[in-house]
């Protein structure tokens, strides 16, 4: 890998992980707001309506995108993961059901420390 002719690259770069990381709680705490919407109208076994899991699924594609770009692999990967699961079930209409634990596990983990390379 060529090392970069700027000096400040490392410096600049770990300064955007550092943004990056500030904004996880954030993210996180949308995710579960979008998640706590579709679990209110997907009451009696069915799906939550487009616009609820369009914007569930809008917050996890934005993570699956930049996680790892700024050092949050694992992350990046289960919300990708996740966000597959979630588009599935938008576009045959089941599965949802599925979706739901997998958030709340994603959410719970991110909580204890979303830059970890174990998920579990």
């Amino acid at each position: 890998m060529a090392t970069p002719v700027d000096p400040d690259y490392r410096a600049r770069l770990a300064a955007l992980n550092e943004k990056f990381a500030a904004t996880v709680p954030v993210t996180m705490a949308k995710i579960a707001s979008a998640l706590a919407v579709c679990v209110a109208e997907g009451v009696d076994g069915r799906a939550p309506g487009d616009a609820a899991m369009r914007q569930l699924h809008e917050l996890l594609h934005g993570v699956a995108g930049s996680a790892g770009t700024f050092g949050f692999g694992t992350l990046g990967r289960e919300a990708r993961r996740i966000e597959h699961m979630l588009r599935e079930a938008m576009a045959s209409g089941s599965g949802w059901d599925a979706v739901v634990p997998e958030v709340e596990k994603l959410l719970r983990w991110a909580a204890r420390d979303a830059n970890a390379t174990d998920f579990d």
